[in-house]
Parts: C-alpha cells; sequence; structure tokens
C-alpha cells in the first residue's frame, strides 16, 4: 500500500500549509495542528493514536524499510498520505537531514481544568510539572521526555516559555508530545492559583538556598515550578508558591542542572516516593 495521489510539488496547497506549520507558532495556533518528523516520531504519534490528519513523504521512501513500514501502517488505520516531489523534503523539513517522513497531527485542545479534572496515573499520581518563561525548545522537550517516563498527571507550559508544538520541541521529547497531558498557553498565575485551590502544594525550583530535594515532603499532590534558564522564577510567581523552594544540593563550585535536569532529579524522586516495588 502506498500514497494515493500524484507527487505534490513546492506549490501546492499542502505542500505550503506543511511548510508554514512548522515555521510558524502562529499558524499552529489558529488551525490546532502541529508537524512530527521523523520516523520515530510519527511511530510515536502512532502509537500514541495521536489525531494524525495525514502523512509526507519523500520521493525515494520506498528505498527506505522504515519509512515503508509506517506508510503501510498508516494507510491500513485510513490515514492519507501524500508522496512529494523530488527534493520537496529537503526544502520544508526542518531538519537537517529529512528522515523522508513527516505527519500533521491535530493538537487536543485541552484546557486547565480539563487537565486538573482528569484521573491521575496510578505511577506519577498527582504530581504536575509548570514551565513558567522555559524557552529553550530543547530543555522543553526533554521535560516532556521526562514527564512521560515518570507518566506524571500533566504538564502546564505557561505563556511566555516555547510553544510545546515547535518542531525542535517534538523532537526532543521523542514522542511524549503525544502523550503526556499538556496545557499551553495559560498564564502562570492562573495555573497557580487554581493549583493551590485544588489543594497541590507548589514549590519553586532554584539553584541555592532551597529546600534540599530529599527531605521536602514532595507526597500527596505536587507541582514542581521549573523556571527560565537563565533568569529563573519571576518575583510574583514565587509569591505564590506555598511549597517554598527546593533545591538540588551538589558539589561546591559545580554549574547548576538545567531545567531538564533538574526536572528529571524531581520527578524521578517523586515518583519513587509515589510506587510500590513488588
Amino acid at each position: 500500500m502506498g500514497p494515493n495521489t500524484s507527487r505534490l510539488g513546492a506549490r501546492d496547497h499542502r505542500v505550503q500549509r506543511l511548510r508554514r506549520l512548522l515555521r510558524r507558532s502562529s499558524v499552529r495556533d489558529i488551525e490546532h495542528a502541529f508537524v512530527g518528523e521523523g520516523v520515530r516520531i510519527v511511530e510515536a504519534a502512532l502509537d500514541a493514536s495521536a489525531p494524525v490528519e495525514s502523512l509526507f513523504v519523500a520521493a525515494d521512501w520506498r528505498s527506505s524499510t522504515s519509512v515503508t513500514a509506517v506508510v503501510d501502517r498508516a494507510t491500513r488505520t485510513g490515514i492519507t498520505v501524500f508522496e512529494l516531489g523530488p527534493g520537496i523534503m529537503e526544502r520544508v523539513a526542518d531538519t537537517v537531514s529529512p528522515q523522508g517522513v513527516c505527519a500533521v497531527v491535530r493538537a487536543v485542545d485541552r484546557g486547565l481544568d480539563d487537565l486538573l479534572s482528569k484521573p491521575a496515573p496510578s505511577f506519577g499520581e498527582g504530581l504536575v510539572l509548570v514551565c513558567v518563561d522555559v524557552r529553550d525548545p530543547g530543555n522543553l522537550g526533554a521535560v516532556l521526555r521526562i514527564a512521560g517516563a515518570t507518566r506524571v498527571a500533566g504538564v502546564i507550559c505557561c505563556a511566555g516559555s516555547v510553544d510545546p508544538f515547535n518542531p525542535k520541541v517534538v523532537r526532543a521529547s521523542a514522542g511524549a508530545v503525544f502523550s503526556v497531558p499538556l496545557v499551553s498557553g495559560v498564564a502562570a498565575t492562573d495555573a497557580l492559583t487554581s493549583l493551590s485551590g485544588l489543594g497541590y502544594r507548589c514549590w519553586a525550583t532554584v539553584p541555592k538556598g532551597g529546600t534540599d530535594y530529599a527531605v521536602a515532603d514532595l507526597d500527596g499532590p505536587t507541582a514542581l515550578v521549573l523556571g527560565n534558564e537563565g533568569a529563573g522564577l519571576p518575583g510574583e510567581v514565587v509569591s505564590l508558591l506555598d511549597g517554598g523552594s527546593l533545591t538540588i544540593p551538589m558539589a561546591p563550585g559545580t554549574e547548576s542542572l538545567n531545567v531538564a535536569m533538574t526536572a528529571a532529579v524531581l520527578c524521578f524522586d517523586a515518583v519513587r516516593r509515589r510506587r510500590t516495588v513488588t
């Protein structure tokens, strides 16, 4: 099985839309759609039963067994596959060396109330990550990947953070963006006020001066608030945090951990406390 249309040229409206979705967050917001590039990312979307609209494959897609397998899988589930003309994928894709396949996926519209009202998964029960002004796509993608690995109840990307559907974030998430409950664009003050109202204890993450995470109370509903890579958390956000500040102790003279590493240490420790080893 394979694409059921003729090859699309660079001026085709579907190709132009693909290009806009890859390059402009405003278009992703308006159309409630984004692009996942590469075999593993597309496979992750299919594994998660994400709402895939369509697939686009490079002109030489039949020469790759992995791309062929993805195309067969997509067409069996009724997903439309479009074949691009020679050189089009290289011109459109966000990556330097595209793998020959990408998917347009509908973004799930989820509000803060939707996220917080859903039953939390048992593995990371009652644990939420709040990203405030996290600007680096690689960092946010890694945070989403950690959230998927620990199965936290959700991730809130507050206004001012990088678009979680930015193609670099999607790649860095290793497909977790398709499965992690995610809310974006909400004001940090609104998110933290809602979390506190629902009984979540909200902790700031700071490089120095906070409570040692090893002795902090991370049981029960907990929100870990991650700040900007350079500036940290703004004062108006810190003032809303009822849990206080958390610090990961480090050897003297060493640089502080980046936001993704911080999320990894804290999430896995919080999950360790929650899970029962049998």
